[in-house]
């Protein structure tokens, strides 16, 4: 039998030490992925200066002719930090704006009301339509979750919509999704991204049997690192199967936001 040349046990070592440190190097690279993340302060992911803006295009999605039909409204909203102010618990916070214009921006802009960004030791909370939301919550980690509607009341929207998709809302598991740091939506790339998945739920969706119940539910957001808020979907909606004439109905509401501009 022919002895092995040293030419090809180099070679052999060489791909037996490639197979061992690939693994290593991919752990290495992943661990220092998760660790810039829980690293980093929630500000990064959601500057608050007054002046800053940011502008989104907005698809609402509303039910009309008795729940029957599903229309999209499109439309922009602008979103400016007002001022640092002080909010109804006593604690620094700031103030937004909300402007409307048409999808070309060619009309004026609208002033459709304000809400409040409070960022606190490890948290940055919302406030909007007297509607209290935890949106961030540190360490940024996959591992991280938190009761982000915990200060919402039991069925929070049942003043405006008769359906069963936020009887539980107080229960809803926050939780960040690193894993892809970067976005793509709307013909715009994002780099450092973080995602924060609120809720994912449906039953008989797409609708293929029209005499059962159906529900949809999905709440996520994603922040891009020194711009803010990039993307968001926030959908709610219930199918009520009827027997008579005229068929079941939906009842509840959809909005899915995505950045076009920004300072």
């Amino acid at each position: 039998m022919n002895a092995e040349s040293p030419l090809m046990r180099s070679q052999f070592l060489n791909r037996i030490l490639l197979l061992v440190l690939l693994p290593v190097l991919f752990f290495s690279c992943n661990k220092q992925t998760l660790e810039n993340f829980q690293n980093e302060p929630l500000s990064d992911y959601l500057p608050l200066q007054a002046g800053k803006y940011i502008t989104y295009r907005v698809d609402s999605l509303v039910f009309t002719n008795f729940g029957r039909n599903g229309e999209t409204h499109s439309y922009l909203v602008k979103h400016i930090i007002d001022a640092q102010i002080t909010d109804n618990l006593g604690r620094p916070s700031y103030r937004v704006f909300r402007y409307t214009n048409d999808t070309t921006a060619s009309g004026p802009w609208i002033p459709t009301g304000s809400y409040f960004v409070t960022p606190l030791k490890s948290d940055i909370e919302v406030i909007e339509d007297n509607l209290r939301f935890i949106k961030l919550h540190l360490p940024i980690s996959e591992k991280t979750k938190w009761k982000g509607n915990k200060y919402l009341s039991p069925s929070p929207y049942s003043t405006l919509y008769s359906f069963s998709n936020d009887d539980d809302i107080q229960d809803w598991d926050y939780q960040f999704d690193t894993e892809d740091s970067t976005f793509s939506y709307g013909g715009k790339n994002y780099s450092s991204v973080c995602s924060v998945e609120e809720a994912n739920e449906s039953f008989n969706v797409p609708i293929t049997n029209q005499a059962a119940y159906a529900s949809y539910t999905r709440a996520v957001e994603r922040y891009s690192k020194n711009i803010g808020l990039i993307f968001r979907d926030y959908t709610m909606w219930e199918y009520q199967p009827y027997t008579g004439s005229g068929g079941g109905y939906q009842v509840g509401f959809g909005i899915k936001m995505w950045m076009v501009d920004h300072n």
